[in-house]
């Protein structure tokens, strides 16, 4: 009578279950390090997609100042609305004047606003205010080949934190921050 290789009482050795262990706590934590990896990145994802709104709303306030000409054919600038507060106020800022030519790389007065966690203004300055989660800089200048009728705005949007290798010699965008450019022209009305 031939004897069966497996009896009821055979399982696996230890060895076997050593190993079996080893490869899952392994991939167990692999995994674990996957989901941490994933989650930093969606929330570096979520502040850059954030600063691009902040960017793209800065660039549309800017646009909505007066550039164009009037009904004689005069041209029309706003040079004094102050768009670092809720609302803009016609008087008190910079409008679409000229700004220095480190607008992008200091909080120059008249050039950069602050904005809490909850999207609110909280106005502009050299300083940043208490509760500020992100610097707004702008930057606007005439076109060299046509100076007097378009300008070049520049954004630039990022958490308030130390960017002092970023502010030296020129401007460079870093993870997590948005810098969105766009050119606007005089026309007709």
């Amino acid at each position: 009578m031939a004897r069966s290789s497996s009896s009821p009482d055979a399982g696996f050795s230890l060895l076997e279950v050593i190993v079996a262990a080893m490869l899952l706590a392994t991939a167990l934590v692999s995994l674990a390090q996957l989901f941490g990896v994933a989650t930093r990145s969606n929330i570096g994802s979520r502040t850059t997609t954030y600063a691009a709104v902040l960017a793209q709303q800065k660039l549309e306030e800017l646009r909505s100042l007066s550039w164009g000409f009037d009904q004689v054919g005069l041209p029309i600038s706003d040079i004094s609305t102050d768009t670092t507060v809720t609302p803009e106020t016609p008087n008190g800022g910079t409008g679409l004047s000229p700004s220095p030519p480190n607008a992008l790389q200091s909080n120059s007065p008249g050039w950069v606003d602050y904005i809490d966690a909850y999207g609110n203004k909280r106005g502009g300055g050299a300083t940043a205010p208490d509760n500020t989660l992100y610097t707004r800089r702008w930057m606007v200048s005439p076109l060299p080949t046509n100076p007097n009728n378009t300008l070049v705005i520049q954004v630039l949007v990022f958490r308030n934190k130390a960017r002092a290798v970023a502010d030296e010699n020129a401007v460079r965008r870093f993870p997590e921050e948005a810098r969105m450019v766009t050119v606007k022209t005089r026309k007709a009305r």
